[in-house]
């Protein structure tokens, strides 16, 4: 199915603000430092000076990604090995353990890259958008839906470049599934599956764990302590977090996202992957209710397997529709009854026309007999200039990035909140105003959650 001129240029600029673009993550070595501070609309040669916060994991692949043609002026991590290996080269750049320290100096750096474990998000995050600088933070945005509504508040007002790392987007496929669904290829959409097999988490038994290829086997914190690696400070990677023994079922990552001090479990790790397809394709925003089923809830560790629903209410000429993930061993009925493909992982769109089934790299419509012969329309979103250089070219241009924090901050709450039903049991109503459960007021203390002093948000 077709569009007309005007509606295809229409959502092509519409869509073109949402992409996110392909990253590279090699480094390819140091730099010049010393270029004056970047202000918008200046010469696209111009270099960015760039703070890059946690450089390990992540990091690693963040500061590949955004090295090219900037300059690096300062280096930030709780793990000195870290800053030790970075530094050889980026020898001028400043070194930093503790991310506010790095505030204290904004005028050596026009943009900061966080790449912290999820926790610590917010707290590295939420300073640079005050100062008026650029950020580009890694998925998912916030350990919380409170923190992701102040980061897209700070963010607007800053009116700086955003965009939170989720590199899949910036992959071509994903665009032909928008631009299908959005040209109404399956007609009017009703349902959509969301499921990936990773089993990360809370098992009951050692054998499932080994089964899942699980990285930990832990029922609960560990009694005992394991001596802290040397040069990793563990005072500031547990940072507002509630204060605990080191023991290496938290560290390295990423062993931390199984905890719920630490992360939110594979619904906010991969949900912000796979979720964010359909939250693109159908512009998605706030759920009105939301209901998880699953294991008992531990209080301490996110399951290895669970599924939630979300159902939305109708917006324009899109009807309700209900969207269902799921992890681990849980999967759609329609997979489990060999109606579709059995991919390990997958988005399943159910419109009133067809189906359309997609993960990272390819799609299928089906059934596959009634679209014998049928051809996609014309595309119409562009090509990604690859997932960082958009955020470095909105830095130094201020044209809009597709992954910014007012995109990035909904889909980070809606995985919330997935947790959230499970963790309580209870289908959730939904104030996204209030950032509220009207029918659930224990839900309080898990959308903003309590830190350790002297560590606060403001």
């Amino acid at each position: 199915m077709s569009t007309n001129s005007s509606k295809k240029t229409a959502l092509s600029s519409a869509l073109s603000r949402r992409a996110f673009l392909q990253c590279s993550t090699m480094l390819t070595g140091a730099f010049v430092l010393g270029a004056p501070a970047i202000v918008r609309g200046q010469n696209l040669n111009d270099k960015l000076n760039i703070a890059i916060i946690g450089v390990g994991g992540r990091g690693t692949g963040n500061l590949g990604g955004v090295q090219g043609g900037n300059n690096i002026t300062v280096l930030c991590d709780v793990n000195q090995n870290h800053l030790d290996k970075f530094s050889k080269h980026f020898s001028a750049a400043r070194l930093e353990k503790d991310f506010r320290k790095v505030y204290d100096h904004p005028e050596e750096f026009d943009a900061v890259v966080v790449s912290t474990c999820e926790h610590t998000h917010a707290f590295a995050t939420l300073p640079a958008l005050q100062l008026g600088k650029h950020v580009y933070c890694e998925k998912p945005l916030t350990h919380g839906i409170w923190e992701a509504r102040v980061i897209q508040e700070a963010a607007a007002k800053a009116g700086v470049a955003t965009q939170m790392g989720t590199q899949i987007h910036a992959e071509n496929n994903y665009r032909r599934v928008v631009e299908l669904i959005q040209t109404g290829a399956i007609g009017s959409v009703k349902e959509v599956h969301v499921w990936v097999s990773r089993a990360w988490g809370w098992h009951a038994t050692k054998e499932e764990a080994e089964q899942a290829k699980d990285i930990v086997f832990i029922q609960d914190f560990p009694a005992d302590t394991s001596p802290i690696p040397e040069g990793l400070d563990w005072d500031l990677w547990l940072g507002p977090a509630p204060e605990r023994p080191f023991n290496d079922v938290y560290f390295p990552g990423p062993k931390w996202y199984r905890w719920w001090d630490f992360g939110s479990g594979t619904m906010s790790d991969l949900g912000s992957h796979y979720i964010d397809l359909p939250f693109w394709a159908l512009e998605l925003d706030h759920p009105r209710t939301i209901e998880a089923s699953g294991p008992p809830p531990h209080p301490h560790l996110a399951p290895a397997s669970m599924q939630v629903t979300y159902e939305y209410a109708a917006r324009g000429e899109r009807g309700p529709l209900s969207l269902t993930w799921y992890q681990g061993v849980n999967k759609p009925q329609i997979w489990t009854d060999g109606g579709i493909p059995k991919w390990d992982d997958g988005i399943l769109f159910i419109g009133d026309k067809g189906m359309l089934l997609s993960n990272y790299g390819k799609y299928e419509l089906l059934p596959k007999k009634e679209f014998k012969g049928f051809k996609p329309p014309e595309p119409f979103i562009p090509e990604s200039k690859g997932h960082y250089a958009e955020w470095i070219n909105a830095c130094k241009t201020g044209e809009p990035t597709t992954c910014n924090f007012a995109y990035s901050g909904k889909l980070t709450e809606a995985n919330h909140l997935g947790n959230i039903a499970y963790r309580l049991g209870k289908k959730l109503e939904w104030d996204p105003t209030s950032l509220s459960c009207p029918n659930a007021p224990e839900a309080a203390p898990l959308i903003r959650r309590a830190y350790r002093a002297p560590w606060e948000l403001a």
